[in-house]
């Protein structure tokens, strides 16, 4: 595999060059060359990406100023801009957002891992038919094969658009069977999240068991902070939640770790290994708030973020070999501090103005949604908003809307009037198209620096890592039908059990089967562990080269 660092050590004209044209020949596949600075040669064992989701600006500023004024720990590694749109629309999806993150490929919207159908962005060159949906490699594959430990945490289910970017390959990101069944062959250290019951048979179309499975391959599965602590093994899958874990202020400390405890103890387990690791956490909800326009959901997860990235920040202080960044896939909702009722008195409202009211909630609205009770009442409702949101003069209009909400929608209900009593102004309800910060801490106090793209993020963590993404894509994802075929093979797919298909390969007495989205092929009846997944994408099938290289 090509060690990047080997160009670092060139001249820097040279190194320009290559830079230049390496920018040319990815352009064709979504890379867009980046507006910022050279950056500095970093060189690190370990890498942590810490994205929270949908974080926009206002969002972390407003939060700052509920803790009081007290500074971030994400603070001081302020270092730059990064630009956020995808392959074909100025304002990205969660997926083609977690895809440039983690393959340095821009996508189309709902793609995990895989390249987009076409480019239409300004500076982006027509995609070749042969390449639209195709599966490219990210950072995690890369560290893996490398010898790297690996880790994904996520307050989501797991499988999720941005920790399923880092994990799996499909173009669509609502196909939670296909992601999901690719993360337990992934080869994956670490698993720490939401999303229990979609490993299970019930919950699946291809009625598989997926946690029996997990067991079998070696994981300690842990259910709660003890076990999690409690836990030695060098294999670990936390399933803190049947779906999404809660907010950091709704929480239960016996039921869900932290974000910020989960961070702590990937550290701990991905560490034991010399060669190093990769670590990605993701804050998810932060997004979540956003999009329902509900400030104390933000607050409360931009909080729990922040001290996840405490903990990679200390432990990378300490260890002196650790790359950490830290950046948000977009901003979401237009949160503003201010509003239109303020217009005219915006530079002499007091802090007050802003903080007073969300101060007072003790749960974001989805924890005050479990406090009511069922069928709602209006005193019921006045009550618990009352105490535990902090809002104690509803109107009727209001207590009949909260009485009428869909369960699992009160945050779009509650959101709102309380930013209106704290003049928190949005624009929207859903993603917005802004640059976003970009936080980032490496070896020797180096930092990322400029206007980044979104998929400079991968380049610059592969190459801190001395690994070469695209090289990796070559020996992951091969075309099975046109490989086997140069072999002289005849392939067909088995769909005897059509939600489980297999892909057949046959020449002369030899009989392999691949079965779709799994690492683990059978060659003549005898199991055989391949490098990666068997990867389907809705049109042909791609394969590890080793697999391919089990024909002669």
């Amino acid at each position: 595999m090509l060690n990047v660092r080997s160009v670092r050590g060139k001249s820097k004209t040279k190194a320009l060059m290559a830079g230049v044209l390496s920018t040319v020949m990815l352009l064709g596949v979504g890379v867009q060359s980046s507006f910022a600075a050279e950056q500095p040669k970093i060189e690190a064992q370990n890498v942590i990406i810490l994205i929270p989701d949908g974080m926009g600006m206002d969002g972390t500023t407003l939060t700052r100023w509920y803790n009081g004024g007290k500074p971030l720990a994400m603070d001081e590694m302020a270092s730059g801009l990064v630009r956020t749109y995808s392959a074909d629309a100025a304002i990205a999806d969660s997926a083609p957002a977690g895809t440039a993150f983690a393959t340095g490929h821009k996508s189309h919207t709902g793609y995990v891992g895989v390249l987009p159908d076409q480019n239409t962005m300004p500076g982006l060159q027509k995609i070749a038919e042969s390449d639209q949906k195709k599966p490219v490699a990210n950072i995690l594959e890369a560290a893996r094969l490398s010898g790297k430990s690996t880790g994904i945490i996520a307050t989501s289910e797991i499988m999720h658009a941005t920790p399923a970017a880092f994990s799996a390959h499909y173009p669509d990101r609502g196909n939670y069977d296909a992601l999901s069944k690719q993360q337990v062959y992934a080869g994956i250290d670490v698993v720490l999240g939401g999303g229990a019951k979609y490993f299970t048979a019930k919950e699946r179309k291809d009625g598989e068991n997926l946690q029996s499975i997990i067991q079998n391959l070696g994981y300690d599965i842990v259910r709660n902070p003890a076990e999690m602590k409690a836990s030695a093994s060098d294999k670990l899958w936390g399933m803190f939640a049947e779906g999404a874990m809660s907010y950091d202020m709704d929480r239960d400390p016996k039921k869900q770790p932290s974000l910020a405890e989960m961070t702590s103890k990937a550290i701990d387990v991905l560490d034991r290994n010399e060669k190093g690791f990769f670590l990605m956490v993701e804050g998810s909800k932060v997004d979540w708030a956003a999009h329902a326009n509900d400030p104390i959901g933000i607050i409360s997860d931009v909080n729990a973020f922040d001290k996840a990235v405490g903990e990679a920040l200390e432990f990378a202080k300490a260890d002196g070999n650790t790359m950490v960044i830290a950046v948000t896939d977009h901003a979401n909702g237009g949160i503003s501090i201010g509003d239109r009722a303020t217009t005219g008195t915006y530079d002499t409202e007091p802090l007050s103005t802003f903080t007073a009211p969300l101060l007072k909630a003790k749960l974001t609205a989805e924890g005050v949604e479990a406090k009511l009770i069922t069928p709602r009442t209006n005193a019921n409702i006045k009550q618990v908003v009352a105490q535990y949101y902090g809002i104690n003069n509803l109107t009727n209009k209001e207590v009949e809307s909260i009485r009428r909400a869909e369960k699992g929608k009160l945050n779009s209900v509650l959101g709102p009037m309380i930013s209106e009593r704290a003049h928190i102004g949005w624009t929207s309800g859903g993603h917005t198209g802004g640059d976003v910060v970009l936080y980032s801490y490496a070896p020797n106090g180096q930092k990322l620096s400029g206007l980044l793209e979104n998929t400079d993020i991968a380049r610059e963590m592969a190459s801190a890592l001395g690994l070469d993404l695209d090289a990796v894509s070559k020996q992951l994802f091969v075309s099975a039908e046109e490989a086997f075929k140069m072999k002289g093979a005849q392939i067909k797919t088995d769909n005897s059990d059509v939600k489980n298909p297999v892909l057949v390969v046959t020449k002369g007495s030899n009989t392999l089967r691949l079965p779709m989205f799994k690492s683990i092929a059978s060659l003549n009846g005898k199991s055989v562990q391949l490098n990666g997944n068997i990867v389907y994408n809705g049109k042909q099938f791609f394969v590890p080269q080793d697999a391919v290289d089990l024909f002669p």
